[in-house]
């Protein structure tokens, strides 16, 4: 169903839980439109804080400050799916919250994620959840090894999972990940990760822009690139997936959809996770799109009409992890685009910027 909320007008505020990148972009995005934008974050050096003065630093369980935050807003979204059900709860008894609290709560679990897709015959891994050994025995014996164990919650960038190739990985696997319970997938052999960010707007308009190609390092995204290598039926199926998911969720906002690509003679797609927020791999949408991701994620919930998705260009985005970012400036031609996220300590492992490299004109 539509979202009856009016549009937003300029100079109206968008609070944002998150004062990472992600949160720092969409405000960037926020202002070029004339909106304010409001930060909440427990984190007083969050990058997010550098690019508007509205900002609130407190936990994400201190039901004041979430009112007193509520109360300064228009509108309330998210840069990262892991907001806390309690917190989620205040804030949309108070405002509104783009996405809602059920496309929050179904990413946030795996389990609770692979059964709404499954429910809506979008195709994942086989799947088993596993409260115990002896259930992770059972699971392995119905789904096969190899496998991949994962803890339900929290689980990002290869964190909170292992890959059991052998019976005999089942203990120190389920000894080792915590909370529990886990799920146990199913191991997809694919030929290629590849990815597409959709938006729907608060009218039901549903746009999807160009599947991105993947590749990790270190369980880290290190590339996507656009257009991916793969069949044109392939990319039409995958944002048909995408626009089917957003809809299901009763959706405001941009969702990021990762797929595996099975080959074969007939090539096909398992969903790998879904993402209620603008995405990593969508980033390559600043450089070559009229309208990007984070300008689509406020036009979204503004309650604006969603902007044209076009591509205009093919383009890598490539990700600057830890010290990599020192390829700034400097190090870059005028094909390539950079963005830094401001953080002060380049850490192994750290996302401190990306780059949007222009590979060639349509």
């Amino acid at each position: 169903m539509a979202d009856t909320f009016a549009a937003l007008r300029p100079g109206a505020t968008i609070g944002i839980l998150g004062g990472g990148q992600l949160g720092r972009m969409l405000a960037l995005a926020a202002a070029k439109l004339g909106l304010k934008s409001h930060i909440y974050c427990p984190d007083p050096q969050s990058p997010a804080f550098d690019v508007t003065p509205l900002k609130t630093v407190a936990a994400y369980d201190d039901a004041s400050a979430l009112r007193a935050f509520a109360a300064e807003v228009d509108v309330i979204t998210y840069e990262f799916e892991n907001v806390p059900a309690a917190t989620a709860e205040i804030l949309a008894s108070l405002k509104p919250l783009r996405p809602g609290a059920n496309a929050l709560a179904i990413s946030q679990d795996r389990l609770a994620e692979k059964s709404f897709l499954a429910s809506k015959n979008i195709p994942v891994a086989p799947y088993r959840a596993v409260h115990s050994l002896d259930e992770l025995n059972n699971a392995i014996s119905a789904i096969g090894l190899p496998a991949v164990l994962k803890t339900t919650r929290l689980g990002y960038d290869g964190k909170g999972q292992r890959v059991l190739r052998a019976p005999e990985d089942a203990a120190s696997a389920f000894a080792d990940l915590k909370p529990h319970p886990l799920v146990l997938e199913g191991f997809v052999d694919f030929e290629k990760e590849i990815s597409v960010v959709v938006a729907r707007g608060a009218d039901g308009t549903v746009r999807a822009f160009d599947s991105a190609e993947n590749v990790h390092r270190d369980h880290i995204l290190f590339t996507s690139t656009v257009p991916a290598e793969i069949a044109p039926g392939i990319a039409k199926h995958a944002a048909m997936l995408a626009k089917v998911i957003v809809v299901a969720l009763d959706y405001v906002g941009v969702l990021g959809v990762e797929f595996f690509v099975v080959g074969g003679e007939r090539p096909s797609l398992v969903v790998n996770e879904i993402a209620p927020r603008v995405h990593n791999s969508g980033h390559w949408t600043e450089a070559v799109c009229l309208t990007d991701q984070f300008e689509q994620h406020i036009r979204a919930v503004a309650g604006w009409p969603l902007g044209d998705p076009q591509r205009y260009a093919d383009v890598v985005m490539q990700n600057l992890i830890g010290d990599e970012v020192d390829i700034v400036p400097g190090g870059i031609d005028g094909d390539t685009q950079p963005h830094l996220y401001g953080k002060t300590e380049a850490r192994p492992g750290r996302k401190m910027g990306h780059i949007n490299r222009i590979v060639r004109a349509n």
